[in-house]
């Protein structure tokens, strides 16, 4: 991706929760079409540093550019009318919801963003439980709900945190799939992973996160070299 343009600059980024000061100056990028991953232990500021972008935290200092645009003072929605899509750990599902009212509920950038037809073939399980509400799917299709719920919204830079977590891996296997299609079709991804053997083979570079900072880039080519350091960090 050495020719990419950069879609995302975080710069020296600073977050709060309250009194706490959790992001002690992040910086990375992130190039259009990529997939970048967060690694670190639980705690070390990787979920932070995902909803510090989409503005969900408390106080924040540093910059954060997107396609172009300072966010670092806007308010949450306008930063995901820029084209941010936020996929939380804990997925947001709504649960007297149907699957299919789901993904019709959240608003759509302009005449952006996959129809229902695209998100049905991209995600099939969907299709079949699209009548199930949504504490009634199991969690490897809450996921993919969470998922395609965000590319029905139009967004073009994807924040997907921990999203192999707890699932099986016939699911995981899949998420990757859809992941590398997302990647094929243009969409940059910022991805909060622990599990790196998910994340590696998926991730153009990798940023390992300690106690609020980055101590490492990892670029995809090195990581069979630089193993030791993702087993000190991740203790993998």
């Amino acid at each position: 991706m050495t020719n990419a343009t950069e879609y995302m600059r975080v710069a020296n980024l600073q977050a709060f929760y309250g009194e706490s000061h959790v992001l002690h100056g992040i910086d990375f990028t992130v190039k259009q079409g990529e997939c970048v991953t967060l690694l670190g232990r639980n705690g070390a500021g990787r979920t932070t540093t995902l909803r510090a972008i989409m503005g969900l935290t408390g106080k924040r200092q540093g910059s954060i550019i997107i396609d172009g645009t300072e966010t670092i003072d806007l308010s949450p929605h306008k930063i995901a009318r820029l084209g941010v899509g936020y996929c939380p750990e804990e997925r947001g599902i709504y649960a007297s919801l149907s699957c299919e009212e789901n993904l019709l509920l959240l608003p759509r950038l302009g005449n952006n963003g996959m129809c229902l037809e695209e998100i049905y073939e991209m995600f099939p399980n969907l299709y079949e439980r699209r009548h199930s509400q949504g504490t009634r799917m199991s969690g490897g299709e809450q996921q993919m709900l969470a998922l395609a719920r965000v590319l029905r919204t139009g967004a073009r830079l994807l924040l997907l945190d921990e999203i192999s977590e707890g699932l099986a891996p016939v699911i995981v296997q899949r998420l990757a799939e859809i992941i590398r299609q997302l990647k094929s079709k243009g969409f940059t991804i910022l991805l909060v992973e622990q599990n790196s053997r998910f994340a590696a083979p998926l991730a153009d570079r990798m940023y390992i996160v300690e106690h609020g900072k980055i101590i490492a880039e990892i670029h995809q080519h090195e990581v069979g070299q630089k193993s030791d350091l993702l087993q000190e960090y991740l203790g993998i």
